[in-house]
């Protein structure tokens, strides 16, 4: 009975290293997959997606690929994730941004403007009630700002602290964008 005991013990301590050992390599190549896209390497994204990683695996704080990829810029990686047939240009960090929030915030414009056309609501929150138009107000993204008004964004949309996008721009000196934000005397009169 000893020896069965001894036996389970050793097999028991050497499952428990190999399912560690295991889980440090999962977490590893993890790794590398957002470092690729971190990086835009399109090429070992394409090698992730043909061995059949979920485009829209995302990390500890919610980024996927293409939210990653998005905000550092990479054109190419974003068109390439675009492209592929089960990639959520939609999906949420876990503080609700999407890639095009980040790409606005990064200043990445013809990132966003690829984004913006992605069959995503444009007035999007995240979890402060911001929408990208808000981020591009903001930012002082003006050319986003009236590009993502002509796309449907609400200018008069407030987020979760009763903030408006002129609002938002004003709080920055971006006076500029007032001149999209704000509405026109002809709204005022129809409304």
């Amino acid at each position: 009975m000893h020896i069965v005991k001894r036996t389970l013990l050793v097999f028991t301590l050497m499952l428990s290293v190999s399912l560690c050992h295991a889980q440090s390599s999962i977490d590893e190549l993890k790794a590398h997959y957002f470092d690729a896209a971190r990086e835009g390497n399109v090429e070992l994204l394409q090698a992730f997606y043909q061995a059949g990683l979920d485009g829209n695996v995302a990390d500890e704080k919610g980024y996927t690929a293409l939210i990653l990829a998005a905000y550092h810029g990479h054109n190419d990686a974003v068109n390439y994730l675009l492209g592929k047939e089960n990639i959520n240009a939609c999906q949420e960090d876990n503080k609700g941004n999407t890639a095009l929030m980040g790409a606005i915030f990064k200043g990445h414009l013809s990132v966003a403007r690829k984004l913006m056309f992605a069959q995503c609501n444009i007035d999007e929150t995240n979890s402060q009630g911001q929408t990208a138009l808000m981020f591009a107000s903001l930012f002082d993204r003006q050319s986003l700002v009236n590009e993502l008004i002509e796309q449907g964004a609400n200018p008069q949309h407030k987020d979760l602290a009763g903030n408006s996008v002129a609002d938002i721009a004003l709080s920055q000196g971006n006076y500029n964008c007032l001149l999209y934000t704000s509405p026109s005397p002809r709204d005022v009169e129809e409304s």
